[in-house]
């Protein structure tokens, strides 16, 4: 990754993630690997962001460690609000406003390369969906390398949207309503993705469910897939057993895996979480039986309504399992996320509720026996690496396409139906824990544990 005979040791790389939780946290790991091998690294927050990791981290601030954390704006009006943007809210201003800073920051970090040991920028490693940066590594002549942080099959569905508008599938039809996710329409199989044989429309990333012809975010997915094409090259995170699609190469281990291999105590003790982690959930776990608690966490940006979260809390309640459930405060769009009072009664002894947590702390733990999750990339690649198994509830974007593969070609997964009912969460956390299914599930999640 460097570029005109410049030594490793003397590589400057500008990390740009885009600004979520779910694509910062990996794009850290990889800024950590790099920085282990001998680059310099300026880690690039929003604003917006880099406030809410100061608040988090506390006295353990990221200011205070060897990789350099800048910022630009995002465009966006001023918030102090403690939760993840509004997506298309946020690509749009990203793409209108965010260009122009990030080539003054890029001249500013080459001008105090004279006068400091700092050396010249000589490559960017962007978000795969900040490819604005590609006009300004073009400008600067350095690489730009994409780091997408979706799985390798996601990817490949978001490839493919073009072959979906020219086949008609998307925008939907004018007579299709609201009402294809009952209809059936989404339940059409499609056969012209490679390595993705039977896939039907609804496990495809979920953009796609629009009947506007100009809706933004299919043309935001156009315009960054193809942008991907110019990047000097493109990394996934992921490993070869468990994705192996034809023309691709993609490596033999995840970062989550490489990371632990960086023996750099300061790199060790950077942290990337936005919300501040509740230390007492492994405190509870240390108390618990092996394999002997079910994990629920739907990640940093889905949302669901307070019948959704009453459904899903009566159905853990119910199926006498114990759970540690991480309950972010903005999960309930518009409410507060307050559960019923027999709910807390009733659940009282088999059970932690929490804000936020250290995930990857948690699945690692020996108590956690099964994963109820939103089947984001990071989730499920943590629970890969971990050998649990999972409950899967997809909310959004490429979250469709992890569930189909962790349920019909890994074996480690089970979909929960998206009009979730308390009587199949109760039944399938059941499964999950004490079933055959659910054994069989454990196994193979250990199976794919030992290779990853």
């Amino acid at each position: 990754m460097s570029s005109n005979n410049v030594e490793i040791s003397k590589s400057h790389a500008v990390c740009v993630p885009y600004p979520a939780q779910g694509h910062i946290t990996p794009m850290l790991k990889l800024a950590k690997i790099l920085h282990h091998k001998g680059f310099h690294i300026t880690f690039v927050n929003t604003e917006f962001n880099h406030r809410r990791l100061l608040r988090s981290r506390g006295s353990h601030s990221p200011t205070a460690f060897v990789v350099r954390f800048v910022t630009i704006p995002d465009g966006l009006p001023p918030s102090d609000a403690d939760a993840t943007q509004d997506i298309p809210s946020l690509n749009e201003s990203i793409i209108k406003t965010c260009l122009g800073p990030f080539r003054d920051l890029l001249a500013k970090l080459n001008d105090n390369s004279n006068t400091s040991n700092v050396p010249p920028v000589t490559c960017i490693v962007s978000d795969g969906i900040m490819s604005f940066t590609l006009a300004a590594a073009q400008e600067l002549g350095v690489p730009q390398v994409q780091f997408w942080t979706t799985s390798a099959c996601g990817f490949l569905g978001y490839m493919h949207y073009t072959t979906l508008i020219e086949k008609g599938y998307t925008p939907l039809k004018e007579n299709v309503d609201a009402s294809y996710l009952t209809n059936g329409y989404l339940e059409k199989k499609l056969d012209f993705i490679p390595g993705m044989k039977d896939v039907r429309l609804r496990d495809l990333p979920s953009f796609l469910r629009t009947t506007n012809p100009d809706d933004f975010m299919i043309k935001f997915v156009l315009q960054e897939t193809e942008r991907a094409r110019k990047a000097s090259a493109i990394v996934l995170n992921t490993f070869e057993t468990l994705e192996n699609f034809p023309s691709t190469s993609v490596p033999n281990r995840p970062l989550t895996f490489l990371v632990k291999h960086v023996d750099d105590e300061n790199l060790k003790g950077l942290r990337s979480s936005l919300w501040k982690e509740v230390p007492e959930c492994i405190q509870w776990l240390n108390n618990k039986e092996l394999n002997y608690v079910v994990y629920v966490n739907f990640g940093s940006t889905t949302v669901m309504t307070p019948d959704q979260l009453l459904e899903f809390a009566w159905g853990l309640a119910n199926s006498q399992q114990e759970f540690l459930w991480i309950i972010r405060p903005d999960i309930v769009s518009g409410y507060e996320s307050i559960l019923p009072l027999e709910f807390v009664e009733e659940t009282k002894n088999r059970r932690m509720l929490a804000s936020w947590c250290s995930q990857e702390e948690v699945l690692n733990h020996p108590a956690i026996g099964g994963f109820l999750t939103h089947s984001g990339w990071n989730s499920t690649l943590e629970s890969i690496t971990s050998g649990v198994p999972m409950l899967c509830w997809p909310f959004f974007a490429e979250q469709q396409t992890n569930c189909w593969f962790s349920e019909t070609k890994w074996g480690i997964g089970m979909e929960i139906d998206n009009n979730v009912k308390r009587d199949e969460v109760e039944s399938l956390v059941r499964e999950l824990m004490v079933g055959e299914k659910g054994k069989e599930m454990k196994k193979k999640a250990m199976e794919l544990e030992r290779i990853g």
